[in-house]
């Protein structure tokens, strides 16, 4: 035998060993099945009777706001946690670290302490390396971690978590995308923003502006029934199969989470001080008071969606459920993607919308901006046949001058990136939540969301979006009249024209690289 015969042999038989391992590893725990809780128990909590009071006079609609500053969206958390009564059910793809994961940690341990039941529910390709720290959590009576569609092997660290997935490549670059927060299945939040700093505009140097959608009434109950969904699906799986933690681990996590926030006061960090001051004095329930009340439906992938190796019909997935729900456009369609990856059939979508006279506006990362230049380069593919048809397009820039940030909500960074994930459809429709406008949206990965009819939302969004359309925050690409791509920015409040695209050499490669594999169905 050859050696390159023998080197594919023990190649196959490496895979073969790894596929055998994932198949014993891993510690039987037994698995109890958990379900939204019933409306008696709804209305012996603080946040229950709120919300039933509040939708008195609003028979058959729900009760909406708009969270497009990352510090109400940290602000809201931290206190819905606080003020949980029976249950708080957290569903995020990512959690991070970070002064506000911090807070966030110690309140879950604070109400499991008050006898909350404390849901978490994370991707398993996220938890890579937080194994410690999560069994410490899991270890309160009253606190259960689970993470989503798991892999037994090389969870110390991300790079050998994907490495050592490799046999289960089919499924495992699949993912749980969800972000929900769920307290007494009287209030939710969800859409674009996981668990860190940089979406809670907290961090140095890099912040992602982003958007959420705080909601009352009956989609809560909706939501409430995706998440229990999740949790008691087979891909869900309790965390203490791969790690564990000592009975009373826990309390050693809670003294480090209070040390930690402790020297944050006694240092007086830039962050909580301005939160205080805009938060602080606040009654309990002000963050709640200024609802839109309306019509919402609350969609999301089935949670098989990951499991199969073939993609799922498009009338069983979410993008498949939204389109079902769509008037026929009359003339406005507003896109904020952080990736957006139209692909052809999208291409050619919006190319129809803009040539039949609706006004179609996409805003994304930038190259300059974007953390993922490989899906930047699927759009830059397409971007010319856009422009060509009439949809105009907005490119967030990486780095915006000082006092501008706030307009969408990132004060005081040197860098900024797109993470938000909405579309509006003419003046009366508006659906939030954590899909993007690509192919790992539409095909590979789960997500969910809430379509809201309500023209007062609608235009709170769009003062949000047109904020980020400006040359002052955004690159506005072109065609000159020989066909050849130019951006125009404002600098130093004037108006300039670029004739090449801003971004690092590294990005352009990465960009290039994607359009020379063909990557674009993947991203």
């Amino acid at each position: 035998m050859t050696s390159i015969a023998w080197r594919g042999a023990w190649a196959l038989a490496a895979w073969l060993v790894l596929g055998l391992l994932a198949g014993c590893a891993g510690q039987p725990v037994p698995r109890e099945h958990g379900l939204a809780l019933r409306d008696a128990e709804i209305r012996s909590t603080w946040l229950g009777q709120w919300s039933r009071q509040a939708a008195a006079d609003h028979a058959g609609l729900s009760g909406f706001a708009l969270l497009a500053k990352g510090e109400e969206a940290f602000a809201l958390r931290a206190n819905l946690a606080e003020q949980a009564s029976k249950r708080l059910d957290v569903q995020t793809y990512l959690l991070g670290e970070g002064q506000t994961v911090q807070v966030l940690l110690h309140r879950m341990i604070g109400a499991a302490q008050r006898g909350v039941e404390v849901r978490l529910l994370l991707d398993d390709l996220t938890a890579s390396g937080q194994g410690d720290q999560l069994a410490a959590l899991d270890s309160h009576p009253n606190i259960q971690v689970r993470v989503f569609n798991p892999w037994p092997l090389g969870r110390e660290h991300l790079v050998s978590r994907v490495l050592l997935s490799l046999p289960a490549l089919a499924r495992q670059h699949r993912r749980m995308h969800n972000k929900t927060w769920i307290v007494d299945n009287a209030v939710a939040i969800t859409g674009g923003r996981n668990l860190g700093d940089e979406y809670f505009n907290a961090s140095e140097p890099r912040n992602f502006a982003d958007v959420d959608l705080l909601a009352v009434g009956g989609v809560v109950d909706a939501l409430s029934l995706s998440f229990d969904l999740y949790w008691n699906h087979f891909l869900s799986q309790p965390l203490a199969r791969y790690h564990t933690a000592a009975p009373e681990a826990w309390r050693d996590l809670a003294a480090t989470l209070a040390r930690q926030l402790a020297e944050q006061r006694d240092s007086d960090s830039p962050y909580f001080v301005a939160l205080r001051a805009r938060y602080g004095a606040a009654a309990e329930d002000k963050l709640f008071s200024e609802l839109h009340w309306a019509p919402g439906q609350a969609l999301w992938d089935p949670p098989g969606k990951v499991a199969g190796r073939e993609r799922s019909p498009l009338k069983r997935t979410l993008f498949g459920a939204l389109l079902d729900q769509l008037p026929e456009l009359e003339s406005r369609l507003v896109i904020v993607s952080a990736y957006f990856v139209p692909a052809e059939r999208g291409t050619a979508l919006l190319t129809r919308l803009a040539e039949s006279g609706i006004r179609v506006e996409v805003i994304t990362n930038s190259l300059e901006a974007t953390d993922l230049s490989l899906v930047h380069g699927a759009y830059a593919g397409r971007r010319r046949a856009l422009l060509e048809s009439g949809v105009r397009l907005h490119e967030l820039r990486g780095r915006q001058q000082r006092g501008e940030e706030a307009e969408i909500g990132i004060p005081g960074t040197s860098i900024s990136s797109l993470h938000s994930k909405a579309v509006s459809f003419d003046d009366d429709l508006v659906f939030i939540g954590s899909f993007n406008a690509d192919p790992r949206s539409v095909i590979w990965n789960t997500e969910v969301g809430v379509l809201v009819e309500s023209e007062p939302l609608v235009a709170e969004f769009l003062e949000f979006a047109e904020a980020g359309m400006t040359p002052s925050l955004s690159y506005l690409p072109g065609l000159d009249g020989e066909g050849r791509l130019y951006w125009l920015t404002e600098l130093d409040e004037r108006l300039v024209r670029l004739d090449r695209e801003p971004g690092s050499l590294k990005q352009r490669l990465g960009s290039w690289f994607s359009r020379l594999l063909g990557l674009e169905i993947w991203l």
